[in-house]
């Protein structure tokens, strides 16, 4: 692992995935969202669960999201996608009082950059009890292009002008911090997801690793004070 090339009280943008790492893998509220992918697949596909699953995932590995499959080899129109694999039940999100002091605590504006919707991260926010996000940049802002393409990446840069010298990326997935970390991004991989989320856990992309992201927060902002 290599040192962070930024002392962290010099962070200006702290930029956070969603899903898996705002509220942790075990309250495993991405399983509803995948097995919802399976069943549009299913339905979409005229297929049945038993063929729709793997061709999920094949679409998922190859392209970075099921949808950016979904849309590139079958032609699918997002909007409806979208709405049916978020309807989901938010419950196991629980409220999250420390994270949301130690994100406070935090110096620099906080973003979110998800492969998920606006709508999506707003509903999981709000079961987080976590506000004073500069903006959400979601797959629709990114023209459905997923995480780990390196275009959402510099489009979210340049909507937000960010100077990615003086940001800090965190991420679950750990092959999504590889552009963040080629454009000069500080990463931190949130670890302790499922497997398929360790792909790329190991590289020189990777600067930090924490399975406690409010821990990891604390010690940061108290750095950053600290100078």
């Amino acid at each position: 692992m290599t040192e962070t090339r930024l002392p962290l009280n010099q962070v200006e943008h702290w930029v956070f995935d969603l899903d898996n790492t705002l509220y942790p893998a075990s309250c495993d509220l991405f399983s509803q969202i995948d097995w919802r992918m399976t069943a549009f697949v299913a339905e979409a596909l005229k297929l049945s669960p038993e063929e729709a699953r793997p061709l999920q995932k094949a679409l998922f590995r190859k392209h970075g999201t099921t949808l950016r499959g979904l849309m590139i080899e079958h032609g699918l129109e997002p909007t409806a996608f979208l709405d049916y694999v978020h309807d989901i039940d938010y419950a196991p999100v629980q409220s999250a009082a420390r994270l949301k002091a130690a994100l406070a605590a935090l110096p620099g504006e906080k973003l979110i950059f998800t492969n998920g919707t606006v709508r999506h991260a707003e509903r999981v926010l709000e079961r987080l009890g976590l506000d004073g996000f500069g903006g959400i940049f979601d797959v629709v802002a990114a023209g459905y292009t997923p995480k780990p393409d390196p275009a959402p990446y510099d489009l979210f840069v340049k909507r937000h002008a960010i100077n990615p010298r003086r940001a800090a990326m965190v991420e679950d997935i750990a092959r999504n911090l590889v552009p963040a970390a080629a454009l000069g991004m500080t990463t931190v991989w949130v670890a302790g997801g499922p497997d398929w989320a360790k792909d790329g856990a190991t590289g020189d992309h990777i600067h930090h690793t924490t399975d406690d992201l409010a821990a990891w927060l604390e010690a940061a902002a108290g750095k950053a004070s600290a100078g």
